[in-house]
Formats: C-alpha cells, structure tokens, sequence
C-alpha cells in the first residue's frame, strides 16, 4: 500500500510540473488574434476542440474511443461514457498569420495557453469531466482612409479581449450502444472595442467610441453516440451534439469622447465626454447550434469521419443590439490510422497519424460577400515510455492547420494562417479501489 502511495504521489507531481510549465509559458505569451474579421460578432469562434481532434479536420461529434487510448471530447458529452480510465488533458497553441489586401500585406505571430482538460470515470457506464478553454478571442487593428473635398479623414478600428469557456460535464452508457451526456458551461470574459474618427491636421478636433462588455454566464450543451458493429471488427457511430441558445449576463463601460493630437502624433487628454455608461446591465444571446457526425473504425486500428455543423448567428445579440450576423455552417473530413498500437519492435508502427480538411461558410458577409474558411490538418500522436509494470499511459498529439479566411475580391482582406498545437494526454488507473489481502 505505502508503495502504491508512492507511485500515485509521483505521478501527480509530475502532472502538477507540467502544468506550471504550461500555465506559465501561456501567461507570457501574448493571448491575442491579429485578424480584421474578429471584429465582427464575438470574435474568431475557437471551438471546443483538442488538438488530437483538430488533426482530423475537426471531426468529432461521432468519435469517442480510438485504438483503446481515453480522449477528452468536451465537443460531445455522450462521448465522457467510453471514457474508463483517469485522463488529463493540457495543451499550448500558436499561429502566424498573413494579412493581404491589394498590394499590402502583414505578418503576425501569436501564441498562447489553450487547455486544461480532466476526466474520470464514475462507475462502469458513466464518467464526468470538467476543465477550461478558448470560447473566442479578439485581436485586431486597422485603419480606413478616405477623402472629403480637401480633408483627409482617418477611420481607425482597434478590439482586444476575449471569451473562455469553463464546463463541467456528464456522461452515461444505456446498455452497450447508446451514450448521452451533458456540459454546464461557464462563459466568461472581457470584448473590447475602440472606433475613432480623426482629420489629419494637428489640433483637429476628433470623436473616439470606447465600448467594453464583461461577459459571465452559463449556457448548456448536450449530445448523444450510438453505435454499431458491421462485421467482426468494423464499428459504426452515428453522433448528434448542440447547444442551447441562452442569454449570458453582461455588464457594459461605454465612452464617446472628443480629443486631439499634438504635434508629434501623440493623443491629448479627452476634451469632452460627450456620452457613457458606466457598469450598465445587459446580455449577450448565444446561437443554438447543431453538430451531425458519423464515424467508422477499425478497433485499434484506423477511423474515418466527416461532420456538419450549423449555428443560428443571425439571432445573436450584444446590448440588445442584433450583430448583423448570418447564419453559419461548415463541413469537415478527416481520420486517423495506427499501423499497429501495441508494436513491440517499431516506434513508428506506434504512432498515430492524423489527415483532416475542413470548410466553413463563417457568419460574416461584408459587401454583399460571404466571408468563408477552408483547411487542411494533419497531425501526430506519440506515445511516450511507459514504465515497466506500470498503469499510466502517455501521448503527445502534434497537429498543424494550414488555411484561409476571406478574400480579395470587392477589396476584402485575405488572411492565411498556420496554426500549431501540442497537447499532452495522460490515461492512468487514479481513484479506483484496490483490495488488499
């Protein structure tokens, strides 16, 4: 028993390691998106997905087990069921991203903390798991120029902040092919806004509207799996998920103001305030969304999927304000192959390797043109030395999305993007009950 103490106290120092390390480098990094579309609606909407997902093209809604190894798929509750051994999941990600427009073009980085993911099993047909991450972010600045008669007038946009997401949810097994399950889910956080109006002369007077919500709140999600065999070892999934189109509690700061710059470019004190609200109540209307999935695996060997999905943003609301939105919807393909999980002599036989595309029609249309995202992903899952005669099996997941946003026609701006993310999944024996004779 003293030895069993032993080894559990290790592992969780080792877990607990790995978390500040992880914590830490996402608190320096620069939590942010460089991207002239996230000024529209909430943001850039990030997804409830885990980078072993993503590698797949996003494809989730219908996926619970893959050859035998526990992942969190908080996209899907009904998959928490399947899960039967202790799993943690946490995670970083980074993106570049070029921005061109005629013959402009600029160049960002960006990284970040992006998960921190639990799961246990509660009884055999049941399991539970919470944890936090990105629901969307908000990042970008940019100036319009224009001309009246002889006056040169400045239009400059500027947003930063963002939304997360907290959950704490349930899943349970009816027999042996049907799970459903549920999130509780917390959104919180902070969408900031600026939009001034300058001429470009010293001394000129100009107008600035700041606008900031803080955003707290809770919403629902839900989802259902069933699956069945076609032949010895084929199964097939068939996987529904959504979310609840609730109102979230959001306090607004808003300031319209007057000022100048000097001569050097620099912003004067604010002249006037001309309008505020100070910690005024309000509400932001979340979509109801629908995710349709189908999976087909080979135990311990291959999975391929594909997903729609669909959101009602065009009833999405800030202040009591409709955002103007449309609503969305998008596709994806993917899979994953192991040539053999349990290889004695080949590390590469081992490693799980991911393919995925993804196309989404996005909820934003400017100029009489939908803005639309289209991708391809691929990814790795490496397994990591386990101990000999040990209970706890660990992963290392790889992915990178290539893809873009928007584009040049009607003199919109098209936005290319790499994005990597690395996460590590432990799967362990923690918390259950061992007889000592």
């Amino acid at each position: 028993m003293k030895l069993l103490q032993i080894k559990m106290y290790r592992r969780i120092n080792y877990i607990a390691a790995i978390l500040v390390l992880v914590c830490g480098f996402g608190a320096q990094a620069q939590v942010t998106t460089s991207s002239p579309y996230s000024r529209y609606g909430l943001g850039n909407i990030k997804g409830s997905l885990l980078p072993q997902f993503r590698a797949m093209g996003g494809i989730s809604t219908a996926v619970g087990k893959v050859t035998g190894f526990n992942n969190i798929n908080m996209q899907n509750p009904a998959s928490y069921a399947s899960i039967n051994l202790t799993t943690i999941d946490i995670g970083m990600s980074a993106s570049t991203t070029n921005l061109t427009r005629g013959n402009l073009s600029e160049s960002s980085f960006n990284s970040t903390f992006s998960h921190l993911a639990f799961a246990a099993p509660v009884t055999r047909r049941s399991a539970l798991s919470f944890g936090i991450l990105p629901y969307s972010d908000l990042g970008y600045s940019y100036k319009s120029t224009t001309k009246v008669d002889t006056t040169t007038l400045n239009q400059l946009y500027e947003g930063e902040g963002g939304l997360s997401k907290a959950y704490l949810g349930y899943g349970y097994r009816f027999g042996d092919h049907l799970r459903i399950g549920g999130n509780l889910e917390y959104i919180f956080g902070n969408l900031q806004t600026t939009r001034a109006t300058e001429f470009q002369s010293a001394g000129a007077l100009n107008a600035k509207l700041q606008n900031k919500n803080s955003v707290a709140g809770l919403n629902y999600s839900y989802g259902i799996q069933y699956d069945f065999n076609v032949g010895k070892k084929t199964l097939v999934t068939l996987g529904y998920s959504g979310s609840t189109s609730g109102k979230i509690n959001s306090t607004q700061t808003f300031f319209a103001t007057q000022y100048t710059r000097d001569q050097d470019g620099n912003e004067n004190t604010a002249i006037d305030t001309l309008s505020s609200i100070n910690n005024g109540k309000s509400s932001l209307t979340l979509p109801l969304s629908h995710n349709f999935g189908i999976a087909i695996q080979e135990n311990d060997k291959w999975l391929v999927g594909a997903d729609f999905r669909m959101s009602k943003w065009s009833k999405t609301s800030i202040n009591g304000i409709n955002q103007g939105l449309q609503d969305s919807w998008g596709a994806s393909l993917g899979g994953q192959w192991t040539p053999d999980a349990y290889s004695y002599n080949s590390y590469l036989k081992r490693i799980d390797y991911r393919l995925g595309v993804n196309y989404d029609k996005t909820y934003i249309r400017i100029n009489n043109q939908d803005i639309k995202q289209m991708g391809a992903s691929l990814g790795f899952g490496f397994p990591l030395p386990t101990a000999t005669g040990g209970t706890a099996f660990y992963k290392i997941n790889f992915t990178t999305e290539v893809g873009q946003r928007g584009t040049l026609n009607n003199n919109l701006v098209k936005e290319q993007y790499i994005n990597f993310h690395l996460g590590f999944t432990l799967n362990d024996t923690w918390f259950r009950k061992y007889r000592v004779d």
